[in-house]
């Protein structure tokens, strides 16, 4: 029997096992990896599918082919179904489904409602605050902007409240007119309220009304003969009217909307999402879903939609280039889900078509980008084994290096390439374990190569796959320490590149080693130019790292390696003291004298210091 014909067996035997309710299942493979998540409104109707279908498409007869065990969760509708699929695709990232990838949250622009002078300022994550949120905004730049439209026509702060509380003068955006003070109380709480409504007015789209109250707030300043303030309406208006010309105004008058465009060429899709709030275009942001040549526009269009919006609030709107699937099942779970009416629809009228196919526009020469890009990076990785005369096909390169100084906060870095590019996502850091290498190169390439490596052999599923080639920032002490660890967890066919600098540790004079070889390449071939910027990716990722670890550990307190001490009792002793070195040598009564800080935990500070 085939692998073909037994994952088939394997579906068949647990058909008459499940009950006929809505849900989810998983194909599994021999060592567990989940190879499939899919949704069904009856599982056994929908399983049946792979059993009897005589044309199955040729990524799916792969899959049941390695298909060893199916594992199936009911739910009580099919919009749930649709959720805990979404869900579970971005959790375990199966890789026969269609993919959502550079998948982030967005940023909002918030404003407080609790506090006496409220704070603008931009928020990502959950809305755990109490107050008003605006967005989402395609980038932080897009947020940027607005906020800075709002420092310019209504002067809010944008200071956090420790700097806010400790001011004794204005800052420097009080003198460029991007903040009306009210630190030191330049400004009065009721007319500062009155901004931040005026604020929140603008950014949901009143503008108009906003203009007409403060010229009348100019007229009559004038009147009251109060010119001071009339000139700060006056500037508000000229603000306001200069924004409103430069601004593109959304013409679909849409002002809870998404609109989704797609593009597909070589097998290949970009995805265009532009945000419509207020009636402005908040801006837009490309994706590249992950999925076969073969899968359609709209399975590819309905798994983006489900995923995208797994974590995101949704729209009463969202209008789409094509048709998409399940629209309806869509529509009921994400009305649903929201607890408001959300519809999804084709782009037809004149403005609609219009919008949309702007945003389709932005999809091609994305996608085109994209995969001039791609090309690009495949000629240099198929030139890179070329030249090294590489066995293996090269699709993923690993590169790493290390960064400390004087042995202190010893760092190992490493980062991924691939034809897309840089893959964020597969950078890691390795905090060097072993004080006895801490300095040492070859010892701390060594720690880092064994923990990567031998963490991937143990855990097959669920961890980073394995490379195909491995590049270390190094001369030939590095390669042969290299090539002895990975030699000992039996990774003896993988090959490794160590890039030296040369005498002068100029560019361009790199020694290049492999196999106990020694290359120098010429100083203008393209070659030299991609691995001196894989190289340079992977230090600046180590000192970055090693960068951010020492500030940490230079802004860490002596309070915060006593056990017990948390953020509340720290906080309290150091309003008390004025310093960890104050409380150093503080006596057992001053510290039992602290509010919050109890006889046993006193006597377990002072311990501490005096022992």
């Amino acid at each position: 029997m085939n692998g073909l014909e037994q994952g088939k067996k394997i579906i068949k035997d647990k058909i008459p096992l499940i009950s006929k309710n809505p849900g989810i299942y998983k194909m599994l493979s021999s060592t567990g990896e989940i190879l499939y998540i899919g949704k069904a409104k009856n599982i056994p109707n929908r399983l049946k599918n792979y059993v009897t279908d005589s044309n199955l498409p040729i990524r799916t007869e792969r899959m049941l082919s390695l298909t060893h065990n199916l594992e199936t969760t009911t739910t009580n509708n099919e919009s749930e179904a649709l959720l805990l699929e979404a869900n579970l695709i971005k959790k375990h990232k199966p890789r026969y489904n269609i993919l959502l990838r550079d998948d982030k949250s967005f940023p909002y622009i918030y404003i407080g409602n609790k506090d006496k002078w409220p704070q603008l300022t931009k928020l990502r994550g959950k809305k755990t605050k109490s107050g008003y949120y605006f967005g989402p905004f395609a980038s932080i730049g897009s947020a940027n902007w607005t906020i800075k439209i709002l420092q310019k026509i209504f002067q809010l702060r944008v200071c956090d409240d420790t700097v806010f509380k400790n001011r004794e003068r204005p800052c420097i955006l009080y003198q460029i007119k991007r903040c009306s003070a009210p630190c030191v109380e330049h400004i009065s709480v009721k007319e500062y309220k009155s901004t931040v409504s005026d604020a929140i007015d603008f950014i949901s789209g009143k503008s108009r009304r906003i203009q007409k109250n403060l010229s009348k707030e100019m007229e009559k300043a004038s009147k009251d003969l109060d010119y001071e303030k009339a000139a700060i309406a006056r500037d508000r208006i000229k603000a306001l009217t200069q924004i409103q010309t430069s601004q593109k105004i959304n013409q679909t008058n849409l002002n809870e909307a998404d609109v989704i465009s797609i593009y597909k060429e070589t097998g290949k899709t970009c995805i265009q999402v532009f945000f419509f709030r207020s009636k402005q275009n908040w801006g837009n942001q490309a994706f590249y879903p992950k999925h076969d040549p073969d899968d359609t526009i709209k399975d590819i269009l309905s798994s983006f939609i489900s995923q995208f919006y797994e974590n995101k609030t949704i729209p009463v709107l969202i209008i789409t280039n094509y048709d998409v699937g399940e629209r309806k099942l869509l529509e009921k779970t994400f009305s649903n889900k929201e607890n408001k009416q959300v519809a999804i629809k084709l782009a037809k009228s004149k403005n609609e078509i219009n919008i949309s196919k702007l945003a389709e526009k932005n999809a091609k020469q994305a996608l085109t980008q994209k995969l001039i890009q791609s090309n690009t990076n495949n000629d240099l990785i198929e030139n890179l084994a070329k030249k090294f005369k590489l066995n293996n096909n090269i699709d993923l390169i690993e590169v790493y290096d290390n960064s400390h100084i004087q042995g202190s906060d010893s760092i190992g870095a490493l980062i991924c390439f691939g034809n897309e590019g840089f893959i964020k996502k597969r950078y890691r850091k390795f905090n060097i374990k072993n004080d006895k290498i801490k300095g040492d190169d070859y010892g701390m390439m060594k720690e880092v190569l064994f923990r990567r490596f031998s963490k991937a052999l143990k855990e097959k599923s669920g961890s980073l796959s394995l490379p195909d080639l491995v590049m270390i920032d190094g001369g030939k002490g590095q390669y042969s320490v290299s090539r002895e660890v990975l030699n000992e967890l039996g990774l003896h066919d993988l090959p490794i590149l160590a890039i030296a600098k040369g005498k002068r540790r100029n560019a361009g004079e790199e020694k290049i080693y492999y196999e106990n070889k020694e290359f120098i390449l010429n100083k203008n071939d393209p070659l030299l130019f991609f691995i001196q910027r894989l190289r340079d990716e992977a230090h600046r990722f180590a000192i970055s790292t090693h960068r951010a670890k020492r500030k940490k550990n230079l802004t860490r307190s002596l309070l915060d390696q006593i056990q017990g001490i948390g953020r509340q009792r720290k906080r309290a002793l150091l309003n008390h003291f004025g310093s960890a070195r104050a409380v150093e040598s503080a006596s057992y009564d001053d510290l039992k004298s602290v509010e919050g800080i109890e006889d046993s935990i006193a006597k377990k500070i002072y311990n501490y210091f005096h022992e």
